[in-house]
């Protein structure tokens, strides 16, 4: 008998997939995936074999057309990204930040900037500093306090009627924000080592959830690390919103930004309209891309 399904969790070689009913069956992967180097990706729209109804066992035969897919993190068919980092308690990581967004943006996916424990930064100006960096982005921002439980509706509305994936760093509140969202839903918190101020990963596996009838999220391990080492250095500003818009206006066709003279992007850096931070993981990107053609 054969079902569509959609894969809602893959662990160590078997993957969950749901029907339509809400049954979840645990099947493998036929072995012509591995023969194509196909893999199956959470999120995935999969055609599959029951092969044991009251077990609930199954094979997956065939994956239908993605309509997009990620790697880092591994999911598929996803409409917007939202990425979840605290103002404080661990400092946030700038450079790992813009280097999921620019990401997200060269493959054709809107992201959400999330900053969590708001209720840490008191007086206001860590979030000012964020959005001092983040203005001319291009991508939603949003602040949150799980304590306070402060932000909580702008971020649902952010999240009605899509499917997006999230991501960040272990510690940031991430867990305790999805539980928020979905009270059904219960996942194993994690803290803070006060030996090293990082956060112990909860999440060990992409996940599909449920929020409500019209919205999901496919929850991801957390990340201590991001590279763009599978991009070439000429497509980094095309991940800058606020660099690639004003990229014609260089003197010098293919300019990098960095080391031409009469280039206008350096010009917006020295009047304020591109942030430093943001331009310095734009070079440190560049560069490693660079890099990468060396060897």
């Amino acid at each position: 008998m054969r079902e569509t399904g959609r894969i809602i969790k893959g662990i160590a070689g078997f993957y969950y997939v749901a029907d339509p009913q809400g049954h979840v069956y645990e099947c493998k992967a036929k072995g012509v995936f591995r023969k194509d180097a196909v893999k199956p990706l959470v999120g995935d729209a999969v055609e599959f074999a029951i092969v044991d109804e009251e077990g609930k066992k199954g094979n997956i035969e065939k994956i239908l057309p993605r309509k997009n897919e990620l790697l880092r993190p591994a999911v598929a068919n996803v409409d917007q990204a939202l990425v979840i980092f605290a103002l404080k308690d661990p400092e946030p990581n700038f450079r790992l930040l813009d280097t999921f967004l620019a990401r997200m943006v060269l493959t054709g996916i809107p992201g959400i900037i999330c900053f969590n424990k708001t209720d840490l930064d008191a007086d206001g100006r860590l979030a000012l500093q964020v959005r001092s960096i983040y203005r001319g982005s291009g991508h939603e921002l949003v602040f949150t306090s799980t304590k306070e439980r402060k932000g909580i509706a702008e971020l649902e509305a952010l999240l009605k009627g899509k499917c997006t994936t999230v991501a960040g760093p272990s510690g940031v509140g991430k867990s305790s924000l999805i539980n928020l969202l979905q009270e059904d839903v219960q996942m194993e918190t994690g803290c803070i080592s006060e030996k090293t101020a990082r956060g112990k990963h909860t999440t060990r596996h992409s996940e599909l959830i449920a929020l409500g009838e019209d919205a999901f999220i496919l929850d991801t391990p957390g990340f201590t690390s991001l590279s763009m080492d599978d991009y070439e250095k000429e497509d980094i500003a095309k991940g800058f919103a606020e660099i690639g818009r004003w990229e014609n206006g260089c003197r010098f066709a293919g300019c990098s930004h960095i080391h031409e003279p009469d280039c206008i992007v350096k010009e917006k850096l020295a009047e304020g309209m591109i942030s430093r931070q943001r331009y310095e993981s734009y070079v440190a990107m560049y560069e490693q891309c660079k890099e990468k053609r060396r060897y």
